[in-house]
């Protein structure tokens, strides 16, 4: 699998960081991991094929995962030269079909009925996919009534993505052993709230989780600024990290 980070971010604007997106190329199947504000754009700055995308995976219904979907699928539909045939699977957690009507009644028809076959699929916890060449396992993670993580598996290698989540024992377990791992870590440890992470806390999950390689991500401003992998390694995390960023392409595959 290749991985391309396409956004970091968080809801606060930044210069250099859209919102969240995390594009996946396996073998012919191309997946895009939720879709913020500045991905479909990034898409292109970084030549990737956002109008070969085969699947569309959500982690949950805030605006800085999901607000770029309108213009997505307006592109699929207004921005190419010949018209698309191909179906495009739009999968998420529960919900997700009433999110999308809700978005074609402020936005438009094309949200739902963009001129080729939209594939709506809600995911319960624990629910397992397939989407072209890839395996896709869920969890849910406290962050909403109703968010998901995703574990993707394709030819031996794992990717795992924690999207939002608050600590959980449960998501740790669930993405042990990943080859990469995608971990937010939100705000510092004296500003910690339920719902997010902090590096203690994600020190922890990847502790229990022993990723091969973590990039950390979805990081606000009051954290940005200090050293992260090293307030991990002091929180007792040892492994290998990476800091996401817009633009960043690497390969997943199994490497311990």
């Amino acid at each position: 699998m290749r991985l391309t980070v396409v956004g970091s971010g968080t809801a606060a604007p930044e210069p250099e960081r859209v919102c969240s997106g995390y594009f996946v190329e396996a073998a012919g199947t191309r997946l895009l991991m939720d879709c913020g504000p500045g991905v479909v754009h990034h898409l292109a700055r970084f030549g990737l094929r956002w109008d070969f995308l085969d699947h569309l995976l959500l982690t949950h219904f805030h605006t800085d995962h999901i607000g770029d979907i309108p213009m997505l699928l307006f592109a699929m539909k207004w921005g190419v030269r010949e018209s698309r045939h191909r179906p495009l699977g739009i999968w998420g957690p529960a919900g997700l079909g009433d999110r999308l009507r809700h978005m074609a009644g402020a936005f438009g028809d094309h949200v739902v009925d963009p001129g080729f076959p939209i594939e709506i699929r809600e995911l319960e916890p624990g629910q397992g996919a397939v989407a072209g060449d890839v395996a896709i396992g869920t969890i849910r993670t406290p962050h909403t009534d109703t968010s998901l993580a995703y574990r993707l598996e394709h030819d031996g290698a794992t990717l795992g993505y924690t999207g939002d989540t608050g600590p959980s024992d449960d998501v740790a377990r669930f993405l042990a052993g990943t080859d990469t791992l995608i971990a937010e870590c939100s705000l510092p440890d004296d500003e910690a709230i339920d719902t997010h992470l902090t590096p203690s806390r994600l020190a922890a999950m990847a502790s229990a989780a022993s990723p091969a390689r973590l990039i950390v991500t979805h990081v606000y401003p009051q954290l940005a600024p200090r050293d992260l992998p090293r307030l991990l390694r002091e929180a007792g995390w040892t492994g290998r990290t990476l800091r996401a960023e817009d633009g960043l392409a690497l390969e997943v595959a199994p490497d311990r």
